[in-house]
């Protein structure tokens, strides 16, 4: 069954019960009010004619029953009784509507409360018309004696005619009133349905939990506030972005974020996309958009997510293809070597193909033996081994420092970050180095101590200006859209609880070092403002 069905008949139901009680309260308590009323008139009639002049006076007369029928006729006309008898203190009739059954005893056999023990009451009998509502009273002649009774009544079906004719009203009333409140209750059910989107609870609970089950599968932080600004929902996402924990809905988004701009949205009701800002030591892309309902705001949802990691996979993809270069150039550098030793070959010139062979093989037996037996790492041998035949493409000379010692990375150092890392800082010295006549790049790896430290130096020309901006994201002196690779860097050296160092030394020599801890290292200051 249908939400809006089960309201509708809920509510019928409830305010037909609640009216059909009301009715048949009503028509009990009207019953009673009949009875007693009649009740109380017919014996009150009946004092008042027992006690009438003419009517004890009429009680010592020859013929008793003409005065008396002439007086009961009169008086039954005025007050609209169906009858009224008046009888001796025999019982026998002197009154009666049907003039035939005058002188005949009364029936009903409700006289003797009246006749023997002188009281006045009110009795339903049986009589010659049929089940009546009966009002008795003894009459006393001047000397108290009890002479005769009268009877004043109306038939109980004539009440009940009255009875179901007012209960009539009250079922038209009572079925006016369900009718209304049926149609109350479907425009309440149409009402309820609208604000529902026409949903089922079913289908509203299970929107719910694919919310929930969305909001912690999605990796960008979302966090949604109402018209007052307050918090209605937030992710997992959001909570590390932002670094906070407990209980989070319910509470301003201004204590949560500061200089948040989520006011702004609810006063402008205009969303605002991809506004770059640095949160935590995160670059953050934020998008706000309004909830709107008609025109009306409801609230704002605002979802960020970490720019770093864009740039991170973005340079990640970078290696890779930095990588397919390098061994494109070692290709190349083979096939450049192949072609002298068949050149050799071809003039006859064995000796000088042996000492050639012998001398590319002793500088690759160098290389190689360095890079596999002292650094232990497959990650770092892969790219080390990488960038040596990107440095002989370039025609730059590329060493290994033969002092330099690595074992297993820590399994808290990631092969992306690592990749990164060094990637980064290898390319820009060999690019650097371009700018020397002889270009030369050196790279030092030692694990000794509490950190793992890399150091790259080349000869290049360095940088002019302030050092402290070499690392900032975006600068470069080799022109727009460049300068981020020592930012992501800076970054991925930062969550590790390391840091870089960059110095340019005199005789045209820049070194790059780069201090990783073994360990991670516990409080570090996260810069908590936000501007969401």
């Amino acid at each position: 069954m249908k939400m809006h069905t089960k309201i509708f008949g809920l509510m019928v139901g409830l305010i037909a019960i609640v009216a059909l009680s009301m009715a048949a309260f009503l028509a009990y308590i009207e019953y009673h009010n009949i009875y007693e009323r009649l009740g109380d008139q017919a014996l009150s009639s009946a004092v008042h004619i027992a006690n009438s002049p003419e009517v004890v006076d009429a009680f010592s007369e020859d013929n008793p029953s003409e005065l008396l029928q002439q007086y009961a006729d009169h008086y039954q006309r005025d007050m609209d009784a169906e009858f009224i008898v008046i009888g001796n203190n025999e019982g026998e009739r002197y009154a009666h509507p049907d003039e035939w059954k005058i002188g005949e005893a009364m029936v009903g056999g409700d006289n003797d409360l009246a006749l023997i023990a002188g009281r006045s009451y009110v009795s339903v009998a049986e009589g010659t018309r049929g089940m009546s509502l009966r009002g008795k009273t003894p009459v006393h002649s001047s000397e108290g004696e009890i002479i005769g009774v009268v009877s004043v009544g109306f038939l109980v079906q004539d009440i009940h005619a009255e009875m179901w004719q007012r209960i009539g009203v009250i079922v038209l009333i009572t079925t006016v009133i369900v009718v209304i409140g049926a149609l109350g209750s479907m425009l309440l059910s149409r009402s309820i349905r609208k604000d529902m989107y026409g949903l089922e609870p079913k289908e509203i609970g299970a929107l719910y939990h694919e919310r929930e089950a969305t909001f912690a599968a999605i990796r960008e932080g979302i966090i949604s506030v109402d018209s007052s600004g307050l918090i209605t929902s937030i992710n997992a996402s959001a909570r590390k972005i932002l670094n906070v924990s407990g209980e989070i809905v319910g509470r301003p988004v201004q204590e949560i974020v500061l200089e948040t701009k989520i006011p702004r949205v609810l006063h402008t009701k205009k969303a605002e996309y991809n506004d770059e800002l640095f949160i935590n030591g995160h670059t953050i892309i934020v998008n706000r958009q309004p909830i709107m309902h008609g025109n009306d705001i409801q609230g704002v949802v605002s979802s960020f997510r970490d720019k770093t990691e864009m740039i991170e996979m973005a340079n990640t993809l970078s290696d890779i293809k930095s990588y397919s270069e390098d061994l494109r150039a070692q290709n190349h550098e083979f096939t450049n070597k192949l072609y002298t030793l068949s050149g050799y070959m071809h003039l006859g010139l064995i000796q000088e193909a042996k000492s050639f062979i012998a001398h590319e093989t002793s500088s690759k037996d160098k290389q190689n033996d360095l890079v596999t037996n002292y650094i232990k790492d497959t990650t770092i041998q892969a790219i080390l081994v990488g960038k040596y035949g990107r440095a002989s493409e370039l025609k730059v000379d590329f060493s290994i420092d033969r002092e330099s010692r690595l074992e297993k990375l820590p399994t808290h150092i990631g092969e992306s970050q690592i990749i990164s890392i060094i990637g980064n800082v290898i390319n820009n010295a060999l690019e650097a180095s371009l700018t020397h006549h002889q270009p030369a790049v050196s790279v030092s790896i030692s694990d000794y101590g509490k950190d793992i430290i890399l150091e790259v130096t080349d000869n290049g020309q360095g940088l002019s200006d302030d050092l402290d901006r070499v690392i900032e994201k975006g600068y470069s002196t080799k022109g727009q859209k460049r300068g981020y690779g020592l930012a992501i860097v800076q970054a991925l050296v930062g969550e590790y609880g390391g840091f870089l160092e960059y110095h340019r030394f005199q005789g045209e020599t820049t070194v790059v070092t780069i201090y990783l801890p073994k360990q991670l290292r516990g409080g570090q200051n996260d810069d908590s403002s936000a501007h969401l």
